[in-house]
């Protein structure tokens, strides 16, 4: 069994990872350690072995806008091992983590070996653009409030103990939920507290609960259903 058979890209495949595992690095990283950097001109990809990373772009000015945060399993890098072009975010850990680090040439032969890969790889970056038009609409045409709403709806899962409910564990910090929506730090702040007062939402010491998430969803499809 290789190390790699636990990534999405090759998870239940019926293929030989070994001659390209032989070919590739293995890194071990801290965190707040930078792995990729903006405009940087490395092609590898990487692949997510164990621990979190952030993926994020910068301002000029040094304000950030996270697009993912990616956990073992995720693989990372594919746009430049791809077309070769410089780097078009920066990732950061988040914990201390190991990671596959494989050669754009080494992946690129494992692509056209094996359709299966690819098929898969395109049905992630498929995804991946869908996630980003959704988040492009939301910015373009819903106010502050409502991007909120519905980035913590995007952020949580169905809470196994409770019919309804959904949960972000942990509880994000008000200052990742800003960056995650492009807004300053005290207006989610602001948005929380009108949220809890409202009882739609809880903060426990280990999760934030959408106590009433349908709620949340009405009103973002009734601001695009608005929208002037």
């Amino acid at each position: 069994m290789g190390r790699l058979t636990g990534i999405k890209l090759f998870k239940g495949l019926e293929i030989d990872l070994a001659p390209f595992e032989t070919r590739a690095n293995w890194r071990r990283f801290d965190p707040e350690e930078v792995l990729v950097d903006f405009d940087e001109p490395s092609t590898d990809v990487y692949f997510l072995l164990s621990g979190e990373v952030r993926v994020l772009m910068r301002t000029a000015s040094g304000k950030e806008v996270i697009l993912h945060e990616m956990k073992p399993g995720d693989l990372f890098g594919e746009l430049a091992a791809l077309d070769g072009v410089p780097r078009s975010a920066n990732v950061t850990a988040l914990t201390r983590g190991e990671a596959c680090v494989m050669p754009a040439s080494v992946f690129k032969e494992m692509l056209f070996s094996y359709q299966p890969v690819a098929e898969r790889l395109f049905c992630l970056m498929a995804s991946r653009i869908r996630e980003l038009n959704a988040r492009f609409m939301e910015q373009t045409v819903l106010d502050l409030r409502h991007r909120l709403y519905s980035e913590l709806l995007r952020l949580s899962t169905p809470r196994q103990d409770k019919s309804g409910e959904r949960v972000i564990t942990p509880p994000p910090f008000h200052h990742i939920v800003a960056a995650r929506i492009g807004c300053r730090r005290e207006q989610i702040t602001r948005e929380f507290t009108m949220l809890s007062q409202e009882g739609l939402i809880e903060r426990t010491r280990g999760a934030l609960i959408l106590r009433q998430p349908d709620v949340l969803k009405a009103r973002v499809a009734e601001a695009f259903r608005t929208d002037h």
